[in-house]
């Protein structure tokens, strides 16, 4: 469990410190062309292996997997201090979003290998605590390397925390027994390719057809290659599961919502209503206090009130959220800003934690790993959409106010999507300790 927080903890600020520090390192390295790819090669690599990396972990070990991803991290993070040209950084932040691909999926795949159901809404609050904490700490740190050391050491600073993360692993035991299979070297390739195109969507200003047909072929392609495969990347009878396809669907839309809500709520508290770098950052905290509030007990209530139930619950917390968001103006003030964010970590520390269970629950031991990775997949990809319209809502406005009240908009009728797809989830519960134990 040490290992696991480490690995959360170093990812989660790494995801955030850029967004302070990228100016700086463009100062210096110049290249500011390149300045949007620092993030963009980061998102698809790792947004690309989190499935990958689910799969490869049911045929050959938790353990391994998660290591190794851990391990390219390090070196990431390494080559991402030394760069000495913007190319160069891109490049290397390609690398370590690698290694976070292999990382992210593992807090919740080993969680579930190792704890009973009631008991892992604990541990997936725990989680979330460590991205609460660098959602506040990031900032700060960046911050601190620019002006008194070098930005270079907010790389630096991930080798020592990876390396006891590796050196905590070791002594623990795997208490999954792989179920070994041929590697599908051209699904996965394909597979890569596919969604690299269509991640490109988000960020190209031209050749937008061209990037959508390519992506869109290549994702046929997969599908008809995977059908055809033994030991297929993806098993797409994982989707024959109903209540597993429209969880992967439901957390899809949710994300798509107003997850990216936390990319523009600390740009209204600065901008439009002038507070600093850190007081701008606290609505965040809020988030992540209201999701570990539910998160500790759903693995309970997953037991006692099933899944749908519990979904609806989150989906409708969400559409409260929209509504505030909506009603979000120039004269709010602190206290709207953080009743929000609190208001969306309920909803989505819900959400997600029913979800997770579910993708671990409701399919078969050795697909366990590529299950709970899909569930992540779906987050990314959702957070990329998402992300995305709002700052082209924010964009396109007229002034600053204008534009985070359209994207806010727009979460808000997503919601209503989102909520429509938790209804086509059967209501099911999950098993207990004694049924897991059995």
């Amino acid at each position: 469990m040490a290992s696991i927080v480490l690995a959360v903890l170093v990812s989660s600020i790494d995801s955030t410190i850029m967004n302070t520090t990228v100016p700086h390192i463009v100062k210096e390295l110049g290249g500011f062309e390149l300045y949007a790819w620092s993030f963009v090669a980061y998102m698809i690599t790792s947004t690309v292996l989190t499935p990958i990396a689910g799969r490869l972990s049911d045929m050959f070990g938790r353990k391994k997997v998660f290591a190794a991803g851990m391990l390219v991290f390090l070196l990431g993070s390494l080559l991402c201090g030394w760069a000495q040209t913007m190319l160069q950084l891109v490049l290397f932040r390609a690398v370590q979003g690698v290694g976070a691909g292999m990382m992210n999926p593992f807090p919740a795949i080993i969680a579930g290998d190792l704890l009973p159901v009631e008991k892992r809404g604990t541990v997936q609050a725990l989680f979330s605590a460590m991205w609460g904490i660098s959602a506040v700490l990031a900032p700060l740190l960046g911050a601190v390397f620019v002006e008194y050391a070098s930005w270079r050491w907010i790389f630096y600073v991930n080798i020592p925390v990876c390396i006891a993360a590796v050196l905590l692993l070791i002594p623990y035991k795997e208490a999954y027994s792989p179920k070994r299979a041929a590697v599908d070297v051209w699904g996965a390739a394909l597979f890569s390719a596919s969604v690299s195109l269509l991640l490109l969507l988000t960020i190209v200003d031209r050749g937008f057809v061209l990037y959508a047909a390519g992506g869109i072929a290549l994702l046929a392609a997969f599908i008809a290659y995977e059908r055809r495969h033994e030991s297929p990347l993806i098993p797409l009878s994982l989707f024959r599961n109903r209540n597993v396809a429209w969880m992967i669907g439901n957390t899809f839309l949710a994300c798509a919502s107003l997850f990216g809500t936390s990319s523009y709520i600390p740009l209204f508290m600065q901008e439009v209503r002038g507070y600093g770098l850190f007081v701008s950052g606290l609505p965040l905290l809020g988030q992540a206090v209201g999701w570990m509030l539910v998160s500790v007990p759903a693995g309970k209530w997953v037991i006692r009130y099933g899944y749908r139930r519990l979904l609806v619950i989150g989906n409708a917390l969400l559409i409260v959220c929209g509504v505030g968001a909506v009603l979000l103006n120039a004269g709010s003030g602190f206290w709207h800003a953080f009743t929000l964010m609190f208001v969306q970590g309920l909803a989505y520390g819900l959400i997600f934690t029913v979800t997770t269970i579910g993708a671990q629950e409701l399919v078969e031991p050795h697909r366990k790993g590529i299950s709970t990775s899909m569930q992540f997949f779906a987050r990314n990809i959702g957070t990329a959409v998402g992300t995305t319209l709002m700052g082209a809502f924010l964009t396109k406005a007229a002034d600053t106010m204008t534009g985070i009240h359209q994207l806010l908009q727009y979460g808000f009728w997503m919601s209503l999507l989102a909520f429509v797809s938790c209804l086509f989830i059967r209501s099911a519960q999950a098993a207990g300790r004694s049924e897991r134990t059995a």
